[in-house]
């Protein structure tokens, strides 16, 4: 069974972009440049984090939390330490 992990997330949308703005203790802060209409921040938190973590758009979803700035992110494919690790890199912002 290939790993996955569920990764607690604070989204602010109708930011100027799309980045990860660092973490606050155990979540993930990103802002997204959607606005939080229709679904379409957590569609861009989905595609921003799958493209930060080099993993196909359907890897990433949001298993709950979809209308709260607060939410925890199903990821397929990698485990958290291996998240980590890749949002840790310099490139990332």
């Amino acid at each position: 069974m290939p790993p996955s992990c569920l990764l607690p997330v604070k989204v602010i949308p109708n930011a100027p972009r799309t980045a990860v703005a660092g973490w606050l203790g155990d979540a993930l802060k990103v802002r997204v440049q959607a606005p939080p209409v229709e679904g379409r921040a957590n569609a861009a938190l989905c595609a921003g984090l799958a493209d930060l973590l080099g993993l196909p758009t359907a890897a990433v979803s949001v298993a709950r939390g979809a209308t709260s700035g607060r939410k925890l992110v199903r990821i397929e494919g990698i485990d958290l330490a291996t998240v980590r690790q890749r949002l840790a890199r310099p490139e990332n912002p």
